[in-house]
């Protein structure tokens, strides 16, 4: 290098270099715009990042992920229409928000659906049971590729959450949901669906005594702050499903499609691990409050699973029909292989 710059042969080469590098940034034929409701900075998005970046290199540039976090694409009905008729490619969103789309996924929203035990549940999802859960979506204009862990619910209450005696008469805030609605019920309590950016001051005015949510969102939204009990039940599974529009996946190569797929399940591991953390620290969070923490044993789950999954999968059923007869078969030949 002299002191003017680049000899010609190097100044040549770093020129091709950029012209390369230029091609090889605009070599994406299949560009995909992903959607879905969480925040940059949790686990949801982090994972979409890893898979966008597996997916760019293993195509060489040729499918492009771009992300749009914290619902800058609509909101739940809208990117999931947005999906359905190809005004966007993807999103990953909540299963308790597709009921309305396609009724037969709201078995994921039965109480001890999954066993606590981590690689058991992921059996499920790998199994019969998880690819019926997908199936389901091809009649209703998506492509369900993946079902994706995004943590569990427990309970909290400012009246005791001791026994199931206990739960009688209380009032619990639950999303719109018949199923939730008997899962209370079964126990003698009632549900109340009311909004979400509603629920902390129910809870503090005692509209509602209690509520169930992950053990981040309990801390994130402080209803720790207003609650006087809090028991570790992972009775609920918070499943996200991965929806592709049909015409946009078919447009892929085989080889892509096998590529995106393959960075959806290799990254589901770490996002399990990052949830996972995120629960362990809103726990520690919660026991430096004033709140009562208790984790529920085996055999507690076992109870509440024994009063809880019958009425809940009755309600299941009256809505599904066959559909939900079939898949709800399938569930229950697999869970009993565990």
């Amino acid at each position: 290098m002299t002191g003017k710059g680049l000899k010609p042969a190097a100044a040549v080469a770093f020129a091709l270099a950029l012209v390369a590098g230029g091609a090889q940034a605009q070599t994406a034929k299949y560009v995909a715009k992903i959607g879905h409701l969480e925040a940059p900075t949790q686990p949801r998005h982090k994972a979409l990042e890893k898979v966008a970046q597996l997916v760019n290199e293993r195509t060489k540039g040729e499918v492009e992920f771009k992300l749009y976090p914290s619902s800058q694409l609509g909101n739940a009905r809208q990117m999931v229409e947005g999906v359905q008729f190809g005004s966007i490619e993807a999103t990953v969103m909540p299963a308790a928000f597709l009921g309305g789309f396609n009724p037969a996924v709201s078995i994921l929203d039965l109480p001890y659906l999954y066993p606590t035990d981590r690689a058991k549940s992921q059996k499920l999802r790998d199994g019969p049971f998880g690819k019926a859960i997908l199936q389901s979506f091809n009649s209703k204009g998506f492509v369900a590729l993946t079902l994706w862990p995004n943590g569990r619910k427990s309970l909290t209450s400012n009246k005791g959450l001791d026994s199931i005696d206990a739960f009688k008469g209380q009032k619990f805030r639950v999303m719109d949901s018949k199923i939730l609605v008997e899962q209370f019920a079964s126990v003698g309590a009632s549900a109340i669906p009311i909004q979400f950016g509603e629920l902390y001051t129910a809870l503090q005015t005692g509209v509602v005594d209690g509520q169930e949510n992950p053990l981040d969102t309990i801390t994130t939204m402080k209803f720790h702050e207003v609650q006087k009990n809090l028991v570790v039940t992972e009775h609920g599974a918070m499943e996200d499903v991965v929806l592709f529009n049909p015409k946009w996946w078919n447009s892929l190569p085989a080889g892509h499609r096998e590529v995106i797929a393959k960075a959806f399940d290799e990254v589901r591991p770490e996002l399990e691990r990052m949830k996972d953390q995120a629960q362990t620290d809103a726990l520690a969070l919660a026991k430096t409050g004033h709140i009562s923490v208790r984790v529920a044993d085996e055999a507690e789950r076992a109870r509440l699973r024994a009063a809880m999954y019958p009425r809940a999968r009755a309600a299941y059923l009256e809505r599904t029909g066959a559909e939900g007869k079939k898949l709800i078969e399938i569930y229950e030949v697999e869970f009993k292989k565990l």
